[in-house]
């Protein structure tokens, strides 16, 4: 709650380096290993806190006391920039900070995934497109992490914000792994992914046999996530698209900022179910897409997951215990989980597919 009202400030402000200095606290309180509280109970000081001003500490400490804040209630009313506030509020359901995800991994969940369960992320960026590390970046951090495999998802060429990879691109980008997977040959595998995207059609920006170079597939929207309008059979025709394997953070959800893709999701999980594709959870702690809430539904609708970080660093490799907490909570078992699968069973499902 004090992250939340902390980018509350942020967006009620419109100077803009006040406005950056309380996002900037809101994100290093939303990334907390343990509740404020516990600071508060050892004695700490809130300012001690990287980016967490006098102000900031005051409304933690009117949350912690009161369970919420009359100073950022009272700034949003006088602020120009309500309507934009309350959009935010809007739009972040079901995020969990760190504190809370560090709680739920250590929670019993009797037949739920387990971090202890996960052989490898299958959603990262590296500098080939928009990602800040390389392909021996990732190897080494996933061998840290004790992986056994990960899939590189740079992303497809109709993705140009993002610097997409031509397929010449993409054919330079396969080389240098296949250079890697044969000195890590036996410790370590890396796969030959692609991020393609969804168009608002919902065709994949990748022709068939374009797609066919690669091991794996995952299709996400980045485009069309802010309109209000239904965009079911968007997703229905991705998901039943050749070629796809994962279904990539559905929503394009945005934690403050969007709520993204509005569908009949049961309706969509159905179709990944019948099609044997993949629905992720992107563990991104601004994304969280899909949620627990809407994974209970996929679950019941017979689909198979992908828990990924969608790294763009190592340190953001931590990112897929977002996604396995997510899972934990909608009751997710790790057999349904393709992160969890030995790296032959994983081989066999996109032949399978393929």
């Amino acid at each position: 709650m004090v992250a939340g009202l902390l980018r509350d400030l942020s967006a009620a402000k419109s100077d803009r380096q006040s406005s950056l200095g309380y996002k900037r606290a809101a994100s290093a309180v939303f990334d907390l290993e343990q509740p404020l509280e516990r600071y508060v109970e050892a004695g700490g000081a809130l300012r001690k806190i990287p980016h967490v001003g006098p102000k900031s500490e005051r409304v933690a400490l009117d949350v912690l006391r009161t369970g919420g804040s009359a100073y950022v209630e009272e700034t949003i009313r006088a602020s120009e920039n309500a309507d934009d506030v309350a959009k935010g509020r809007a739009v972040r359901t079901n995020f969990m900070s760190r504190a809370r995800v560090v709680e739920t991994l250590a929670a019993p969940a009797d037949g739920a995934v387990a971090v202890s369960d996960y052989r490898g992320d299958l959603q990262m960026h590296s500098t080939w497109s928009d990602g800040r590390q390389t392909l021996e970046d990732i190897v080494e951090a996933g061998i840290e992490r004790g992986y056994s495999f990960c899939g590189v998802t740079d992303h497809s060429y109709g993705l140009r914000i993002a610097r997409g990879l031509s397929m010449e691109d993409l054919a330079s980008e396969h080389r240098e792994i296949d250079a890697l997977n044969q000195r890590y040959a036996g410790r370590f595998r890396l796969l030959k992914w692609v991020e393609a995207n969804i168009a608002v059609d919902g065709s994949i920006d990748m022709k068939p046999h374009e797609l066919a170079r690669l091991e794996f597939v995952v299709a996400a929207p980045h485009a069309g996530l802010r309109t209000t309008a239904d965009q079911t059979e968007r997703m229905v025709t991705a998901v039943r698209a050749r070629g796809v394997h994962i279904l990539g953070h559905p929503r394009g959800r945005h934690y403050s900022e969007r709520l993204g893709i509005q569908a009949d999701w049961q309706e969509v999980f159905a179709a990944a179910a019948e099609a044997n594709v993949a629905v992720e959870i992107d563990g991104d702690p601004w994304r969280q897409d899909i949620d627990f809430e809407l994974a209970r539904g996929a679950l019941a609708a017979g689909c198979l997951f992908a828990l990924d970080s969608d790294a763009h660093s190592p340190p953001e490799l931590r990112n897929a215990e977002v996604a396995v907490a997510h899972a934990r909570l909608a009751g997710v078992p790790a057999e349904r989980v393709i992160n969890c699968w030995p790296l032959d069973r994983l081989m066999d499902w996109f032949a399978d597919r393929g």
